[in-house]
């Protein structure tokens, strides 16, 4: 364990609230902060826009990806989608479905959070069957079988938590029902539906480890459980499901809105809300440096108030190590308070370790994402 060094101080002209009441001379606030808005900060002051370089040089940038254009993401298997962004901790990947998988699969590696970005379908696995469809997250524990069969096309974003199992986040003062209450989720249900699956056919199971599928084959389909019992299963919630914390007065951080904790980083959802109200309150998100996390954001729908030129199915990368926060219009519209509620649905994946990309991620990058915070770009 360690103790932070703090020494509250207030230096020059400065506000007395984080986020609120900025001086008249300098309009643009950025924090710098540790351990994912956990740890100590600081609030400086600018003349300037902390995000208004006119030009960038070498690999520390942020990047933008279309995951709607990644071509090897259209696989009956989901252990054949090609890993997008990854680290030791966590592989992301995007994998798009049409056709029933006449075979089941395991992730023996760590437990998968599948978020249903577009489509519906009947899942089914050791604990049985369960519908899911646009807007759920399934989380589905270490070594599961199961399989999936498609009523509508699907578009899957998968989390591996390599090596660990989710949980959720504590909820402090706010208590355990606040966010979403635990009742909301879902479990697998041995219904008919289930029990008519039962089979005597010969059945393959795909178990990855380390990366490696190996097969191993039944004389009988293995999802033939009659019954379970116990605190440990495939859950399912949907975004509609999650009810933000909000303050009129005080934009919160992103920390405010995680939905899960994985080992060496945090799954957030940003769902719709009201935007502040309090004249003097910050109505985007705040410039920031989250100096000991990668930062991703998978947009799922709505407008994405904080960005420009951002669609659905899209992934920016914000790295650990500088400045980032809302473009010029975004940030101009928030002073002017034109939108009084946000409509955005997100998907933010904060890596505690740096996080790498494969060359499929690389083939759908926007190379000029990092000049989009210009305000008359010449890029």
């Amino acid at each position: 364990m360690h103790k932070w060094i703090t020494f509250p101080h207030r230096e020059g002209v400065c506000s007395k609230q984080a986020h609120a009441d900025f001086p008249e001379e300098a309009i643009y606030e950025r924090e710098t902060g540790r351990s994912g808005f956990f740890g100590p900060a600081s609030h400086f002051h600018h003349q300037h826009a902390p995000t208004g370089w006119i030009e960038w040089e070498g690999e520390l940038r942020p990047r933008a990806f279309n995951f709607n254009l990644v071509e090897k993401a259209a696989q009956i298997s989901p252990w054949a989608v090609p890993d997008l962004l990854f680290n030791n901790d966590c592989k992301i990947r995007t994998w798009r479905l049409e056709e029933k998988m006449d075979f089941l699969v395991r992730n023996a590696d760590g437990d998968e959070l599948l978020f249903i970005h577009q489509g519906k379908a009947d899942l089914y696995s050791d604990y049985g069957h369960l519908t899911v469809g646009e807007g759920d997250y399934v989380v589905i524990p270490r070594s599961t079988n199961w399989r999936i069969e498609p009523l509508e096309p699907l578009f899957i974003l998968m989390v591996e938590n390599t090596d660990a199992a989710y949980s959720l986040p504590e909820k402090g003062m706010v208590g355990n029902h606040a966010v979403f209450d635990p009742a909301v989720l879902e479990v697998p249900s041995i219904n008919q539906q289930f029990k008519d699956q039962y089979s005597e056919q010969e059945t393959q199971v795909q178990v990855k480890r380390h990366g490696q599928v190996s097969v191993i084959t039944y004389p009988f389909n293995p999802l033939d459980a009659v019954g379970w019992h116990g605190d440990l299963a495939v859950v399912k919630l949907n975004w509609r499901d999650i009810r933000p914390l909000m303050s009129h007065r005080y934009h919160l951080p992103p920390s405010a809105h995680t939905t899960f904790v994985g080992a060496g980083f945090v799954v957030c959802t940003f769902v719709p809300r009201p935007i502040e109200s309090d004249p003097g309150a910050l109505k985007v998100p705040f410039y920031h440096n989250n100096d000991d996390y990668d930062e991703v954001l998978f947009y799922h729908a709505g407008d994405f108030f904080s960005r420009d030129n951002i669609e659905a199915g899209m992934v920016t990368f914000h790295p650990a190590g500088f400045t980032h926060g809302p473009h010029p219009k975004a940030f101009q519209a928030g002073r002017e308070y034109k939108k009084k509620f946000t409509d955005e649905v997100a998907v933010m994946i904060d890596t505690r370790h740096a996080l790498s990309f494969s060359d499929e991620a690389q083939s759908v990058e926007n190379q000029e994402y990092v000049y989009s915070w210009k305000s008359h770009p010449n890029k």
